[in-house]
């Protein structure tokens, strides 16, 4: 009896005979390389928020009429405060006294950075780390929480020694909870007085 053998699985048969293993990458391996590559420059070009998206963004914060190209002094204190730029060192008096130097109620992107120029000057900081902190602040009206913050409000809602009223019953002093007979009022019909400590003890033969 004869059997047809592929001549690929018949190459592959020889080649592991002589003790050759062919190099050549499988075609799976190769398509999957540009998807990786793709996905990697759709990520990098995601993360590259510059200043003038996040003038764009803040600049229509609270304005829905403004086409991004102005900001107002409020909206630029909102933009500092959420970067924490304004702190002990830059004060909203700096930012409005620096600010009116313009005489006007919107200024444009190229006058917004002659205004961070001369109050960084002013106030004797680094203009490129105010910056790099207004870039990474995020969305505007993000605010970021810490997790030492975020731990220690789950933690206080979740104590059960301060609920009150009837969240209070529906846990024992442990904080286990009790189930239906901590949401309803269950009437106990064994003819037992509450709280006997002997209940179903007594012989069945009486």
């Amino acid at each position: 009896m004869f059997v047809t053998v592929p001549v690929y699985r018949r190459a592959m048969s020889e080649e592991a005979t002589n003790g050759k293993v062919s190099s050549s990458p499988s075609p799976q391996l190769t398509q999957s390389a540009p998807n990786v590559e793709m996905a990697q420059m759709t990520l990098n070009e995601s993360s590259k928020i510059t200043f003038l998206d996040q003038f764009r963004a803040f600049s229509k914060f609270g304005d829905t009429k403004s086409d991004g190209k102005h900001i107002t002094l409020s909206q630029s204190d909102k933009w500092m405060k959420q970067a924490k730029v304004i702190d002990k060192k830059i004060t909203t008096t700096d930012t409005g006294i620096h600010f009116k130097k313009f005489k006007a109620l919107k200024i444009s992107y190229g006058d917004y950075n002659k205004f961070l120029d001369d109050l960084a000057k002013t106030k004797k900081v680094d203009l490129e780390e105010i910056k790099k902190k207004m870039i990474n602040c995020g969305s505007p009206g993000v605010t970021q929480v810490t997790a030492g913050k975020a731990a220690s409000a789950v933690e206080r809602l979740t104590d059960t020694s301060k609920y009150t009223g009837t969240h209070k019953e529906r846990f024992d002093a442990s904080g286990k909870g009790k189930g239906i007979a901590g949401r309803k009022n269950i009437v106990d019909e064994s003819g037992y007085v509450t709280g006997y400590q002997n209940k179903d003890t007594y012989p069945a033969a009486h």
